[in-house]
């Protein structure tokens, strides 16, 4: 029996700390595992990636390697966006690939998110990757190894697809991370001028943390908006696959107004066209979308559930709160930050002020993303309680699908496990700052309650 770090097997994919948890001994073993899964389904190739964080080229190649020693091919698409690499599985015509990235976490983190077959991994399928590695339930052969460059094709097919009505001035900042390879290219042929910031690949992330969805990362955007003739900003997190988007005057849209952007957008050519949002969006969103012609399904958090949803509805367009944003009319169903933001500027373009179309949208009085930190387990023993015990007055509903939605007739509030920390996630919006501040009296005393001592950041 072979005993593998069972805390990098996270509901989405896996994740770990280079050289602790994640050692290229362990990818290696996943990679045997990956391909073992690929000939079973009878896969040929799985094509793999690489954000540009400097642990990399030896994990990609370790799990190469492994992939190889399951009589599986392996094609390298080498340092490219998570998105990128997605699009190689079908470029490819392999169905499969695996992007080594850390996303957001910090330089020392690094994992892999995997589709095999079409399918992306998540929950009970990571869970027996861990099984099929330490029952040695592995195939043996001997795999090719090869190099693809997709960079041009997937660049290609977005400025086929995507028209702006007039070229733009745009503030871009990739963060260092790997969205700089492709990005500042992918915009100036869609005819953009950019004034980059942080666009060299640089896996110390040396400028700030790339993760547009916490607002002092954007600070430098805004900065950049105030001092030039930049008419819009964007930014992307680690891997490329969530998108941040900042108005001229400095107003920040988070994902869930960007979707009711795309929504009402994708309703004109798919009308009737599911949308799927999950549980921490906004509630201005429902009614958004039946305006527009569409039918709004709140679904679970986490980017490889909405995907596997996504694929079951036909819905042609979802969006989490965390900037992962669907395309499936005209595009592929995966998650791409750049795509997105080249869709953004398709609609904005035909703007005079480019920022109107996003001023006018809907908006309420709302807490950002709040986290309690707990042990961990800790987390989803305290929201079965909260489903179990929890005592909301004046509540209209309680949403159950992902942690506790309790919905208000003026706002809403939501208590969620985080699947990827032992957090339990926070999130408030009300019509008022009063009926805010009520709804977030009723989780503090329902929360006490069920967990006392427990320390709350609101």
């Amino acid at each position: 029996m072979t005993q593998l770090p069972a805390e990098i097997f996270k509901a989405y994919d896996i994740r770990g700390i280079v050289d602790k948890s994640l050692t290229a001994g362990v990818v290696r073993q996943i990679g045997h595992a990956l391909g073992s899964l690929a000939v079973e389904q009878g896969q040929t190739a799985i094509a793999v990636g690489r954000d540009g964080r400097l642990s990399g080229p030896e994990l990609a190649g370790a799990l190469m390697d492994g992939i190889c020693a399951a009589g599986c091919d392996a094609i390298d698409v080498g340092c490219v966006p998570t998105p990128v690499t997605y699009f190689a599985a079908y470029e490819l015509g392999c169905n499969s690939c695996v992007s080594v990235t850390g996303s957001h976490n910090p330089p020392d983190y690094n994992g892999l998110k995997m589709v095999i077959g079409g399918t992306t991994l998540a929950l009970d399928a990571i869970q027996d990757l861990r099984r099929r590695i330490e029952s040695g339930d592995l195939k043996h052969g001997q795999g090719t190894r090869r190099n693809a460059d997709v960079k041009t094709a997937y660049v290609d097919k977005i400025v086929a697809d995507v028209k702006l009505a007039r070229p733009l001035k745009i503030v871009m900042d990739c963060g260092n991370g790997v969205a700089g390879a492709v990005a500042p290219e992918l915009f100036r042929r869609l005819g953009c001028e950019i004034v980059p910031l942080y666009c060299e690949v640089d896996g110390n992330f040396p400028n700030h943390h790339p993760d547009p969805s916490k607002p002092e990362n954007l600070a430098d955007v805004i900065k950049a908006l105030q001092e030039t003739d930049a008419e819009i900003g964007i930014a992307f997190d680690g891997d490329g696959d969530r998108l941040g988007v900042v108005t001229k005057d400095g107003e920040i849209i988070y994902p869930d107004r960007q979707l009711m952007l795309f929504a009402a957008d994708v309703l004109s050519r798919v009308p009737g066209g599911q949308i799927i949002y999950d549980v921490k969006c906004t509630r201005l969103l429902a009614p958004w979308i039946k305006k527009h012609g569409g039918v709004p399904l709140m679904w679970n958090t986490g980017h490889a559930l909405v995907k596997a949803k996504l694929k079951e509805t036909g819905a042609p367009l979802a969006g989490e709160m965390s900037g992962h944003t669907f395309f499936k009319e005209r595009w592929y169903g995966f998650d791409d930050g750049l795509y997105t933001g080249a869709r953004l500027l398709e609609i904005l373009s035909r703007a005079t002020d480019v920022n109107a179309p996003l001023k006018a949208l809907p908006n309420s009085p709302s807490t950002p993303e709040l986290n309690i930190k707990m042990a961990e387990g800790e987390p989803f023993a305290l929201i079965d309680k909260l489903k179990a015990q929890g005592s909301f007055a004046g509540a209209a509903e309680i949403i159950t699908i992902d942690g506790v939605r309790v919905e208000y007739a003026d706002g809403f509030g939501l208590a969620r496990p985080s699947n990827t920390t032992p957090v339990v996630v926070l999130r408030f919006e009300a019509d008022d700052a009063a009926a805010l501040e009520r709804i977030q009296a009723g989780f503090r005393q329902a929360l006490t309650a069920v967990w006392p001592g427990i320390q709350l950041p609101f």
